[in-house]
């Protein structure tokens, strides 16, 4: 069953597919729904590369546009799973439930699905791909075959994200499994200087520099480009 997921999600629009165990996780309201499916939807490497010093109009309507895909593939996914008997619940791909937090984290999701690494910018950092992605999660009561966890950040010595961070959020950590968001970002930091400087783009919701400037995402660009010897 698996296989089938993925092949329906990437088939929508996914870029990677990964399946995770999360019934340790503790939230009492998703109790029971012990599996999650995690996926990416790639960013358009033409608007990322846009970003320079702040966020673009274009860059804003990408970030819409990923979360509403995300959103329509975990509908259907999940009406899919419910149509062969099973229970499952999508996740939001951007919705705050409190202290700058979504209901279900995305990001270990995806991390013990084996999608990638939190990176130094506290965003899932996919081989394929880089930061360029953003994350959807569907959890249910299906039982999955799981993939092999990442369990701490392959960003090395590397922090250009870091220097590139115009709130100087970052603290420029390695992460490790439990690590607490707060030893990587300062996310209310971030978030204000959000909303102090980039009002009219995104009513001060959206920056992305820390995703362009990881050259994790430059190196999938050159890899591809066709004047590689």
């Amino acid at each position: 069953m698996e296989e089938e997921i993925k092949q329906i999600m990437l088939s929508m629009g996914a870029s990677l597919v990964g399946f995770s165990y999360v019934g340790d996780l503790g939230y009492e309201e998703f109790q029971g729904f012990d599996y999650a499916i995690s996926y990416a939807v790639r960013m358009v490497d033409g608007v990322m590369d846009s970003v320079k010093d702040g966020p673009t109009h274009t860059y804003y309507h990408l970030y819409r546009t990923v979360n509403a895909l995300i959103d329509d593939i975990g509908l259907k996914t999940s009406i899919y799973l419910e149509e062969k008997g099973f229970k499952a619940i999508p996740i939001p791909a951007s919705q705050s439930v409190g202290e700058l937090k979504a209901a279900f984290p995305h990001k270990t999701a995806a991390t013990r699905a084996g999608l990638g690494w939190i990176g130094k910018n506290c965003l899932l950092v996919t081989e394929e791909y880089g930061p360029r992605v953003r994350l959807g999660t569907i959890i249910t009561n299906a039982e999955l075959m799981v993939g092999e966890p990442v369990n701490q950040s392959e960003c090395g010595k590397c922090d250009i994200c870091v220097r590139n961070c115009p709130s100087q959020s970052l603290k420029n950590t390695l992460w490790t499994v439990g690590m607490e968001r707060e030893e990587i970002v300062d996310a209310k930091g971030c978030s204000e200087y959000m909303k102090k400087n980039y009002q009219k783009i995104g009513y001060g919701h959206v920056c992305g520099i820390c995703i362009s400037a990881c050259p994790k995402g430059e190196k999938r660009k050159r890899l591809q480009s066709p004047f590689m010897i």
